[in-house]
């Protein structure tokens, strides 16, 4: 797969995959995924954690493996190219559990992933969004980052149609289910994960939102202004496909 190689630990069956994108994560990474791990223990599924790091040019990806070392359920994906949605496209395609939930490293919410699996295997949803944009979320990060949350969901129901509250962030979903949807998008970096939620509610996948509480435990990787430029290209991409329905 070119530059790309994998670690692989798998000794499963699992029933649920946890898929985190990392990029220059060094001073997170490492207590982040042993508290999710042991959050994880704490519910009657068998797990996995799938580390899918990207470009970073800090020991995240040395952290990464050694804590696929002391774990047997934690894989490591690596590639070269700092491409958040390319990352989390490759983790959702090669997760083994029939449940994936989406997660940030910063975030890590268990509260988030009993509600959601509860939902899925309750059969009340296909797909679970934890919205910071929800009325009842508690959203605690810097003004400048809600703000810019806030202009992207207008962005994208003007670009797109979509009707929720939140697309970027805590996702949860039945793989089968979503896997067609997931090869179907065309964008990557941080549009994916929209494009995703957006192509799953024109769908027809049964998609429920529910509030998220939110911290900023540190400032964004990539800075959120070099963001912009491939932001409003894939979102002009996004007008003319599924507005217009254009090709790709």
């Amino acid at each position: 797969m070119g530059n790309e190689t994998e670690v692989r630990d798998v000794r499963g069956p699992f029933n649920l995959s946890v898929v985190i994108p990392v990029y220059n994560e060094e001073g997170l990474l490492a207590t982040a995924v042993t508290d999710l791990l042991a959050n994880l223990a704490e519910i009657a599924i068998v797990s996995e954690v799938i580390i899918t790091e990207n470009g970073s040019k800090d020991r995240t990806l040395e952290i990464a493996r050694d804590l696929a070392a002391k774990h047997r359920n934690v894989r490591v994906l690596h590639s070269d190219e700092p491409n958040y949605g390319k990352a989390l496209r490759r983790g959702i395609e090669e997760a083994a559990g029939a449940i994936v939930i989406c997660e940030e490293i910063d975030i890590c919410d268990a509260d988030f992933h009993r509600r959601a699996l509860d939902l899925l295997t309750t059969r009340k949803a296909q797909m679970v969004v934890g919205s910071k944009r929800h009325p009842a979320a508690r959203d605690a990060r810097p003004a400048l980052r809600r703000f810019a949350t806030w202009v992207m969901n207008k962005l994208l129901r003007i670009a797109t149609g979509f009707r929720g509250t939140d697309t970027h962030g805590l996702k949860a979903f039945d793989r089968a289910a979503l896997l067609p949807v997931v090869r179907s998008c065309i964008v990557e970096k941080d549009l994916f994960a929209s494009e995703l939620v957006i192509r799953a509610e024109r769908t027809g996948i049964d998609v429920v939102e529910v509030p998220i509480r939110i911290v900023e435990k540190r400032p964004p990787s990539i800075n959120l202004f070099k963001r912009v430029p491939n932001v409003l290209r894939n979102l002009w991409r996004l007008f003319l496909i599924i507005r217009l329905g254009r090709k790709a």
